[in-house]
């Protein structure tokens, strides 16, 4: 794994982190373990409760994101969401492809002609493709609950490894929708996804989230 890291171009490598973190990666984890939050005010169990809300309420999603990564590397694409379980994200540019089919995450990587499936349930955006979110389920545990101006954020660890890992889920909250997802990873970097031309409840083809080796993954619709 660590020699198909160095070939990797750094957009690519960042791509594989979000999908993944540290932990998956077979990293060292981070020595200081995350605070976990043992209460939540009133205030903060709103947030929480609307965050549960809006994300059961997506059927379908798609939209435009651009991708930044605490080492200062960037990319667009777009991103598909077909919930529950299946996610597409097409990195503009990059022969890479992320696609969550219902049980696993596929990462392809064309150029490398390299496939590593993950266990959806092993990947920091797997929580937001749950049958059921719920901030309350025991294997994920809320760190903090943050509010300013219009803009809401979770952050969200997981209860066995809190070390190994971040998600950081960002809404606003008139009209309360996701924005912003971020990953910080055990060796502290962070990777951001910022959403923008935000869609739901569209038709979106199954074709998106089927990886199929005889069809080209990158287009699996024959798009021009």
């Amino acid at each position: 794994m660590k020699t198909v890291l160095t070939r990797m171009t750094t957009a690519a490598a960042v791509a594989l982190t979000l999908a993944t973190g540290a932990a998956a990666l077979g990293l060292p984890g981070a020595p200081a373990q995350a605070v976990v939050k043992t209460d939540t005010s009133p205030a903060e169990q709103d947030v929480l409760a609307q965050a549960e809300r809006y994300l059961n309420g997506i059927d379908t999603l798609q939209a435009r994101f651009l991708q930044l990564s605490s080492t200062g590397n960037s990319v667009e694409g777009d991103v598909f969401m077909d919930r529950p379980g299946r996610m597409r994200l097409e990195y503009e540019g990059m022969p890479i492809l992320m696609v969550a089919n219902g049980r696993h995450l596929i990462y392809v990587d064309q150029e490398l002609d390299q496939v590593s499936y993950l266990g959806l349930d092993q990947t920091p955006v797997g929580v937001l493709l749950r049958p059921n979110v719920s901030f309350q389920d025991d294997d994920i545990t809320v760190t903090d609950v943050r509010r300013g101006a219009n803009v809401a954020e979770i952050d969200v660890v997981q209860t066995k490894d809190p070390g190994a890992g971040q998600l950081t889920l960002v809404f606003t909250e008139k009209p309360f929708e996701l924005r912003q997802w971020r990953v910080r990873d055990a060796q502290n970097v962070e990777t951001a996804v910022s959403l923008f031309n935000t869609r739901t409840g569209m038709e979106l083809p199954g074709s998106l989230f089927d990886y199929n080796e005889k069809v080209d993954p990158l287009n699996p619709m024959g798009r021009k």
